[in-house]
């Protein structure tokens, strides 16, 4: 594991070397999976170290799924985005005191990624759920971006009633993280009475997450009205109690609000808005040392950006440009080459259960 500090200052350094290089094209050749290789990129994995509890305090499980001492991670297993998702969970057990505690439930519309994941982290204790497209594309209305139209988008709202009725909490990571301190901080956020917590951006204009048609209905934008402080979150980083969640039928609620989208168009932005509307000013905020977000650059054409001042325990490639894309187009951003070194793709490598 590498402490925060000093994985700041590993920050810092790669950053500098890149910012100063005399060549803008990386130290390593890009990936030619799709071009060189007749068989799926998703076979080309490599196994990283086994990783074992590093103290001797870390609890001790024996029904992992149900265990109080479990930490339950949660994310999506899509084709177009599997890449980042391994190099993800690769991050979280490198830097974690206890990986052996941790459980990690995988949401998938596709059964054949379930062996994979087995096979790159065998010790991982894990389980792949599948999630049936049908129960949202009805509900789904187009958005600005296809991307965002995509069922397995809407998965997370489904969690609470995917996971076993035991798990009483989660954390929710989208696929284009990279963990770089102990996810037990995280795992232990005081949510107090609410049932979720995220970073927020109360300094991001709110107002734009919805249409003027929204806006100007006081039926539909006093929802917002008995709400302290409504301010936008990133739902791609979310503590979340179950046991609460269930007991609010907040599903029910995202599923109202997208069921009144699709006959008024009230908002834009694909699987955010509903949250927002059923979350916002609701949750418990999170440090955003949790959410070094936009790492992707814009949505049109994926800019690099730098990180944001502060401290850094998880950095989020949010926005039009994925790291994995860029490295492979041979002209990454400066700290798509830290996401790089927990990359276990490799177009050389083909797993041995095929």
């Amino acid at each position: 594991m590498v402490p925060s500090t000093r994985m700041s200052r590993l920050i810092a350094i790669l950053i500098s070397t890149i910012l100063f290089s005399p060549s803008p094209k990386p130290a390593f050749p890009p990936s030619e999976a799709t071009t060189s290789s007749s068989r799926p990129p998703q076979f080309h994995y490599r196994k990283p170290q086994d990783f074992k509890n590093k103290e001797a305090n870390c609890a001790s499980i024996k029904r992992a799924a149900c265990a109080t001492s479990t930490v339950h991670i949660a994310m999506t297993l899509d084709t177009n985005f599997l890449r980042g998702t391994i190099a993800a969970v690769h991050s979280i057990l490198q830097h974690t005191r206890c990986p052996e505690n941790i459980f990690l439930h995988l949401i998938s519309s596709n059964a054949s990624h379930e062996p994979l994941t087995r096979y790159i982290f065998p010790c991982l204790k894990s389980r792949v759920y599948y999630f049936n497209p049908e129960i949202v594309k009805r509900k789904i209305s187009p958005s600005i971006r296809e991307g965002l139209e995509q069922p397995l988008n809407y998965a997370r709202n489904y969690l609470p009633h995917l996971l076993e009725p035991c798990i009483e909490r989660v954390i929710y990571l989208d696929s284009d993280v990279l963990v770089v301190d102990d996810i037990l901080k995280l795992w232990n956020t005081d949510l107090r009475t609410k049932a979720v917590g995220s970073p927020e951006y109360c300094h991001a204009n709110f107002t734009k997450y919805f249409t003027p048609k929204f806006w100007s209905s006081n039926t539909r934008s006093s929802v917002f009205s008995n709400r302290l402080r409504p301010c936008y979150f990133n739902t791609g980083v979310m503590v979340i109690d179950l046991h609460k969640w269930r007991m609010s039928r907040y599903t029910e609620q995202i599923e109202m609000w997208m069921e009144i989208q699709r006959k008024e168009r009230i908002y834009e932005l694909g699987s955010l808005p509903p949250l927002l509307l059923v979350f916002a000013g609701n949750i418990e905020g999170i440090e955003h040392r949790w959410n070094q977000h936009g790492l992707g650059g814009d949505n049109v054409n994926g800019s690099c950006r730098g990180l944001h001042p502060g401290p850094v325990s998880l950095l989020h490639w949010s926005g039009g440009g994925k790291p994995w894309l860029r490295l492979d187009s041979g002209w990454p951003c400066p700290l798509d080459v830290l996401w790089f070194q927990y990359d276990l793709y490799d177009p050389q490598f083909t797993t041995k259960y095929e």
